[in-house]
């Protein structure tokens, strides 16, 4: 179709790709399973991105009585994490007609305004991560069609719960360090009360307790750089033997803890081994390059959406958290001798 020309229509669509009008409307309202063959439904795809086609959402939306708009409830938008987890669940609902609305609770946890005058009448469901998961009575997001993200499955808010396998990067981590040797720990606790950080403090724990000869102190400390060296300074300094390894619960709380290392006049990974959790682009800006767990954040913004959109629909969500990795970089070693 020639520049400048009217803008496609669904007929148009159906005549390029030789099936019915009704066909069209299947595939791409993305209910043609079981209706028509996975070829047919290629088939009217490529048709409708050759000619530039893009359903009209307004008359649909209309005749559905829905906005196909959900909001992604995070905390405030403080690393790149959480901008993975947007591209992610945007980059699905979009492949279903379905815009995605970002709502950074402020201060990352607590209580938030009510972002639409009705939250209800303006949205059809809503994705949350535990960090937020108070902004949700606030917004009266808890009674929409809700999936949560990083959080409980067992005292869940939602219909559905979506989670990365952060037990096991913690278990990850422990034994990494274990192998190395290490017996004496530190762990830099974040100092927000959610699900996800009480997984990690109590997998580092179960895990290094299980070894003979080991002691695990912790540290709370809040999610910044400052905040981290404080903490781990002041920790670092104590009486008693020092830790050989920091176990952080984030890549931003290792960066705090190189910087307290480097004013106690110790180096990584030659006196004390540090490790993060998220592969964040600051793990390799660090130096020596963090060993930390990596988190798939584009991946589960993807599982949360489809989960929320299964649950639209009335299907049960795909089950099973997401694997995490350890990436090993040169921030660990064996401990010092002495």
């Amino acid at each position: 179709m020639a520049r400048g020309s009217t803008r496609p229509t669904s007929r148009d669509v159906a005549q390029a790709a030789g099936v019915s009008q009704a066909a069209v409307s299947l595939v791409l309202g993305d209910k043609w399973r079981g209706r028509v063959s996975e070829t047919t439904a290629e088939r009217v795809r490529e048709a409708a991105r050759e000619l530039g086609y893009r359903p009209n959402l307004a008359a649909r939306n209309l005749r559905l009585g829905r906005t196909r708009t959900v909001l992604l409830v995070v905390p405030a938008l403080t690393t790149e994490f959480f901008a993975g987890v947007y591209t992610g669940a945007a980059r699905v609902a979009a492949e279903h007609g379905f815009g995605v609305v970002l709502y950074p609770s402020p201060e990352g946890v607590g209580p938030a305004r009510d972002p639409f005058a009705s939250a209800q009448a303006a949205l059809d469901g809503v994705l949350a991560s535990s960090m937020a998961a108070d902004a949700l009575t606030a917004i009266r997001g808890d009674q929409l069609p809700l999936v949560m993200l990083d959080s409980d499955p067992s005292g869940s808010l939602g219909a559905a719960t979506v989670n990365l396998d952060i037990g096991d990067g913690v278990r990850q981590v422990a034994d990494h360090l274990l192998g190395l040797g290490h017996r004496r720990f530190l762990h830099l606790a974040a100092d927000i009360p959610s699900w996800t950080f009480e997984v990690r403090a109590r997998e580092l724990a179960a895990r290094v307790g299980a070894v003979t000869g080991t002691s695990l102190r912790t540290a709370p400390a809040p999610i910044s750089i400052d905040g981290a060296l404080a903490a781990a300074e002041a920790a670092l300094s104590a009486p008693g033997p020092r830790p050989t390894a920091v176990v952080c619960d984030d890549d931003k709380l290792a960066a705090g803890v190189y910087k307290a290392l480097r004013r106690l006049g110790l180096r990584v990974p030659d006196d004390v081994s540090v490790t993060g959790l998220d592969d964040l682009a600051l793990a390799t800006a660090l130096d020596p390059e963090l060993t930390t767990v990596r988190l798939d954040a584009e991946l589960f913004g993807e599982r949360g959406m489809r989960a929320l959109l299964a649950v639209l629909e009335g299907r049960t969500p795909d089950g099973g958290d997401i694997p995490v990795e350890l990436v090993v970089r040169a921030s660990t070693a064996p401990p010092n001798a002495s």
